[in-house]
């Protein structure tokens, strides 16, 4: 029994569940009580996630716990329920019908010593269910019997009186009152339970959101000061080789100008050595005595061979319009170096596209949004592919195509790779021809040689696409796949959500297999084939 002065309240002892007085209580580890039937339905519905939580403080457990009856709360409920009746409160089950006191007005209750007395001890009126005192009785009234609503009318979803249900509505799809309470309570249990879960799947989701934007936002600035970084090294290497060029450009300068300088001195004495010949040769010129000019003739010295050629000795200016060109060359590639490397990151990637959770793309159009155009990559393709349609399109051929080797290349799988990089949404379709096409997804750094087959590894996921016979490969497991038949399949990919699902595409779009992963860095398309003949193409989607 209550210690007295006790005051009990019903709240307290409620269940949060079916909202009625606790009924063989159970508490929890987290300290919250239910009724032992309540509590067990609700874990009974989360047994396929694994945990349990409580429907109040959604504290989780693991393993399920095991409930035992909470005895002294028990008696706590029991002592409520005779302290309630003691009061002139109510307390009902759903069975048995109401009670009022016969002072002449049906919709003035009492509850007399006297009155609770007969339904205590009298067992016709044990089952009765006993209500109290209310200010909106009149309501539980008919208006047009003056007889308590006992019935409920579900064909006019509305509570009725046993006269009515004689008249205007005989032959409607009557229940209890009382059955009636318990079925609405049911569902409006199942409701909230239904609603609670979803409340606790969308603050998931909320806080897995606020933690992509944490994500992005330290990924965003380790990527700028990595940039950073790593353009101010391509700065310095740039400044460094620019002063080497300027330093190789003087040095070929001062020795350029060394020379010319050397040979510009070795001309002016030349020079002046012809210079004084001519004057002692216009001073014999001038003699007029016959023997002395003939005797100084004898002794005039011959004329040197020139040593240079006519004309000035021609400057090797091609050293430096080579190194100017050479400048220019590096220039060239360096810029289509980063444009070629840096091509494949869009903006438009670059925003988070986020939806509601379970909304991805419906109808084709909605598809068609996220569609994005693809082409081979001929450095991956196998030697026995020939590309064409502008790299859309690969068929194996009977002869080797390519002859030269390089490192991204299929040796020894007969596949080959997208040049694009996928990330966030996109869409594409395929269109093969032959006996079988493995349509796939796959990291760029999947294997080359050994372990390469597209759906073998865990670098790929592929599609087998035969006549009328699908079949899913990844990691060397088969997965069997069922749906029409179809020369076209789409590949949906939500890189962020780590979804991947391919479908059958004709007059309309059938799932064929949806694959729920994490993705942990860019993919490209691809396709695998097996049979001379074969053939896939990436469509141009409008």
């Amino acid at each position: 029994m209550a210690p007295p002065g006790l005051r009990l309240n019903q709240e307290n002892f409620s269940c949060s569940i079916c909202l009625d007085l606790l009924k063989d209580p159970v508490t929890v580890p987290c300290g919250h009580s239910y009724c032992m039937s309540c509590i067990q339905n609700y874990w009974d519905k989360e047994d396929e996630r694994g945990s349990h939580s409580c429907p109040q403080c959604r504290r989780t457990f693991s393993p399920r716990p095991v409930l035992e009856k909470n005895i002294m709360l028990a008696e706590l409920v029991e002592e409520l329920k005779k302290t309630e009746l003691r009061s002139g409160l109510y307390y009902a089950g759903h069975q048995g019908v109401s009670s009022y006191a016969s002072s002449g007005n049906k919709t003035s209750p009492s509850y007399g010593e006297e009155h609770l007395r007969l339904h205590s001890d009298v067992p016709a009126l044990r089952k009765h269910k006993l209500v109290g005192p209310s200010g909106n009785l009149h309501q539980n009234v008919c208006s047009l019997h003056d007889e308590v609503m006992k019935i409920f009318c579900r064909t006019d979803q509305r509570c009725i009186c046993y006269l009515c249900l004689m008249d205007e509505h005989k032959n409607h799809e009557t229940v209890s009152a009382a059955a009636e309470f318990t079925e609405k309570q049911k569902k409006l249990g199942e409701t909230r339970l239904e609603v609670q879960q979803r409340i606790e799947s969308r603050e998931k989701d909320m806080k897995e959101l606020q933690q992509e934007v944490e994500n992005i936002n330290t990924s965003a600035d380790k990527a700028v000061e990595d940039s950073e970084e790593i353009f101010n090294q391509m700065i310095r290497l740039l400044q460094k080789r620019s002063s080497e060029v300027t330093q190789q450009i003087r040095s070929q300068q001062e020795a350029e100008v060394s020379r010319v300088l050397d040979l510009q001195e070795e001309l002016e004495q030349e020079i002046r050595d012809l210079r004084s010949k001519d004057r002692e040769m216009e001073t014999l010129s001038h003699t007029e005595d016959h023997s002395q000019f003939l005797h100084r003739y004898s002794s005039l010295s011959a004329l040197s061979q020139s040593t240079h050629s006519s004309g000035l000795p021609v400057c090797p200016l091609r050293f430096f319009e080579e190194v100017t060109k050479a400048a220019s060359d590096t220039r060239d590639k360096l810029q289509e170096l980063l444009t070629a490397k840096l091509e494949n990151i869009s903006m438009t990637e670059a925003i988070i596209d986020v939806l509601p959770p379970n909304q991805e793309p419906k109808s084709r159009n909605d598809f068609l949004k996220y569609s994005r155009e693809l082409t081979l990559d001929p450095n991956t393709a196998n030697m026995y592919l020939l590309l064409s349609e502008g790299n859309r399109k690969a068929k194996v051929m009977k002869q080797q195509r390519y002859h030269y080797t390089h490192p991204d290349r299929f040796t020894a799988c007969v596949q080959v790779l997208s040049r694009e990089h996928l990330t966030g949404r996109c869409y594409w379709e395929v269109e093969w021809r032959g006996e079988a096409v493995y349509v796939t997804v796959a990291y760029g750094d999947t294997p080359r040689s050994d372990n390469c087959l597209f759906g073998c590894n865990d670098r790929s996921w592929s599609l087998y696409c035969g006549i009328d016979l699908y079949r899913f490969w990844c990691n060397k497991v088969r997965t069997p796949v069922s749906g029409p038949g179809s020369s076209r399949v789409g590949v949906y990919l939500d890189h962020g959500a780590g979804v991947l699902a391919f479908y059958s595409v004709s007059e309309t779009m059938t799932l064929l297999h949806r694959v729920q992963t994490t993705f942990t860095q860019p993919l490209h398309a691809g396709f695998r084939f097996g049979t001379v003949g074969d053939s896939a193409e990436f469509i141009k989607l409008k």
